[in-house]
């Protein structure tokens, strides 16, 4: 019955969220239980008139007997009664099932729109989120050209602040930038080769927090403009995707913590006793599930190998220009968890 009092055998199909209409036959109200609770009665009626009918009554009986007449009337109704009684329990039972159908499709329904409404608004906010980050990005990049254009006007090199210093050594690109023709306006070839400082090459590894993160994104696009931190980086988004596929979080790791004296060894080729430390995960479930998919699965193995390769050859840079307060700081990273991680199921610590 719906609340306007019209019988929901009247109502028609249900309209669901999504448009979609279930298909429920509107019930009738004369259907197979009530034809078949006719005729048995009839049938019980049929025999109850024949018995009546065939058996004749005694002569000189007392006259009428109450008690008599009731029984008669509970032998001859009773039954009837059942049948109508397991007719309605029937048409119940039946009703129960439809209804029981109905709010299932219903239920589903509202499930799929919701799943899809979440879907849409993830995506809308994932876009605006890049779209805000390219233009801070955008206007970041007006604002040097604008400044190292005004230095050069005025015959100044482009300064870099103490706090922006290389995170890598630039030796390896001197050859490059000595074939490159000088600017003019007096500004140097390598002036627009700007190094990632220590500052945003620690934030990338680390990457952003959040979505909010602005000064993680901004980075982060900075070393994978950098050729030799970008490689650094895809890698370590790579095995860090493989291990949340197993449940391993970094931010979940709280490995002890090495001294930047051990880092600075590591980085100079030593290894065994002295560099030991450097494996410093305790976390027993992360290190056999990451074990375990280690020995199956080559693509995470090969990843895993071309990830600590990176490492290695990036710290083996860093460490030369860093002081033990970076190495301290790089040390907290996710990818340097990765690191300690990886490192010490693959042996690299040994």
């Amino acid at each position: 019955m719906a609340h306007d009092g019209t019988p929901e055998s009247e109502l028609g199909p249900i309209v669901l969220g999504d448009g979609a209409a279930a298909d429920m036959p509107p019930e009738r109200r004369f259907g197979a239980p009530e034809l078949i609770a006719t005729l048995l009665s009839a049938v019980w009626a049929g025999f109850v008139g024949l018995f009546f009918f065939v058996i004749p009554t005694e002569e000189g009986s007392g006259g009428y007997d109450p008690y008599s007449f009731v029984m008669i009337l509970v032998a001859v109704f009773m039954p009837i009664a059942l049948i109508w009684v397991a007719t309605s329990a029937a048409r119940t039972a039946k009703t129960i099932r439809a209804e029981t159908t109905r709010l299932r499709v219903s239920v589903d329904a509202m499930r799929s729109a919701y799943a899809t409404g979440q879907q849409t608004t993830t995506n809308v906010s994932n876009v605006a989120v890049e779209k805000k980050l390219d233009e801070i990005a955008s206007a970041q990049r007006q604002t040097e050209t604008a400044l190292d254009a005004l230095r050069a006007s005025a015959g100044m090199a482009p300064e870099v602040p103490a706090s922006r210093k290389s995170a890598l050594p630039r030796g390896r690109e001197a050859s490059d930038a000595e074939e490159q023709p000088s600017l003019a306006l007096g500004t140097p070839a390598e002036a627009l080769d700007k190094p990632i400082s220590v500052e945003d090459f620690i934030r990338a590894i680390h990457f952003p927090e959040s979505e909010d993160d602005r000064l993680g994104f901004q980075s982060l696009r900075a070393a994978l403009r950098d050729p030799g931190v970008a490689g650094l980086v895809r890698s370590a988004q790579d095995v860090l995707t493989l291990l949340s596929e197993e449940g391993i979080y970094m931010d979940d790791l709280i490995p002890d913590r090495a001294r930047p004296e051990i880092w600075r060894k590591f980085a100079a080729g030593e290894r065994g006793g002295a560099v030991a430390a450097l494996g410093g995960v305790r976390d027993r479930a992360a290190l056999a599930l990451a074990a375990g998919r280690m020995k199956q699965d080559p693509i995470f193995r090969d990843a895993v190998h071309h990830f600590l390769r990176k490492f290695d050859k990036t710290l083996s840079e860093f460490a030369e220009v860093a002081s033990d307060s970076d190495i301290a700081a790089l040390a907290e990273t996710r990818t340097a968890r990765a690191f300690m991680l990886l490192g010490r199921i693959s042996g690299t610590f040994d």
